[in-house]
């Protein structure tokens, strides 16, 4: 038998009951038994996967997860979905039994341009690699509380999603550390994720690089330079992007007045504000409501992870 996601089209409702854009998910799935071939869109080969293999798409990628490669898919993830038990689908028949983990994960708009924008289409976590067993471990946490469904289970569940995608993340980072570079990396360098966490935690802190290579431990000039090799930016060109990414989430809030947000991101000024803000998101703030785009963001988990039989 076969399964098939295909790219989504359409828009999906958050909790919140706000609208957002199918590319603000990521999706992932582990097999905890059995075997099966994975298809990805772009990638010529299909891959074969076992017991304990990991993926993760980090943009609406079309997929097939099948027996072989050569059966067509009869069914969609969506068509799956709607006839689950409770968490649990159940499809195909008469062979060897493949149980596949899997959910989807979204962000908040002020994560989405280093999540959609510098992950790979596709990371695939093989069982032996490094990291993986407290990644396994989570994945069949996570497959419990499904299939169980006790009282907060779903707030388990999500929780441990989240841990399920830094986990993912480590351990695709551990596979290919001489490749890696850009954001996906600078986050987990204990230097340069120091001073990221340092700006996303104190957004309107007064930046300077001096300040932002003390709080890394580093010189100026060697803080500065590994920055742009990692990020591709210089650290405060990074620092008014961030700001501006904040600001949009902030801009949803309509109660908030301008200044206010301005102070919040660390301008001191309307004006000064509203003139960075249009440097980089290509708007004021007023033309960037108008144009609704608040309304892609703010999203919260839109899907709890299910349990599937293939």
């Amino acid at each position: 038998m076969g399964l098939i996601q295909e790219k989504q089209a359409e828009e999906k409702v958050a909790p919140s009951r706000k609208r957002i854009s199918p590319t603000d998910l990521a999706h992932f799935a582990m097999l905890s038994r059995g075997n099966c071939w994975l298809s990805v869109e772009g990638i010529p080969e299909p891959i074969p996967l076992t017991g304990g293999d990991c993926f993760l798409l980090a943009r609406g990628t079309s997929i097939v997860l099948r027996d072989s490669p050569r059966t067509r898919p009869r069914w969609s993830f969506r068509e799956i979905g709607a006839k689950a038990n409770s968490n649990v689908a159940h499809c195909g028949g008469g062979g060897a039994p493949t149980t596949i983990v899997c959910g989807s994960l979204s962000f908040d708009r002020a994560s989405l341009k280093p999540l959609t924008q510098l992950l790979p289409s596709f990371i695939l976590i093989r069982a032996d690699q490094a990291r993986t067993l407290a990644l396994q471990n989570t994945m069949q946490a996570l497959a419990s509380e499904m299939s169980e469904q006790s009282p907060g289970s779903e707030v388990v569940a999500t929780r441990l999603a989240e841990v399920l995608f830094i986990q993912a993340l480590r351990a695709h980072i551990a596979s290919r550390p001489e490749r890696n570079k850009g954001w996906l990396r600078a986050i987990f360098d204990p230097q340069m994720g120091t001073a990221l966490s340092a700006i996303h935690d104190r957004v309107n802190t007064p930046w300077t690089v001096e300040s932002l290579a003390k709080a890394a431990g580093m010189s100026r000039s060697g803080f500065a330079a590994r920055f742009k090799e990692l990020l591709g930016q210089t650290p405060l060109e990074y620092v008014t992007e961030w700001r501006m990414q904040k600001a949009m989430q902030l801009l949803h809030q309509r109660d908030n007045k301008l200044i206010d947000v301005a102070r919040s991101v660390g301008y001191e000024s309307d004006a000064a504000f509203s003139k960075a803000f249009k440097r980089v998101v290509g708007a004021n703030p007023g033309e960037y409501l108008k144009r609704g785009l608040e309304g892609q963001g703010n999203a919260r988990m839109a899907e709890i992870p299910e349990a599937e039989d293939a």
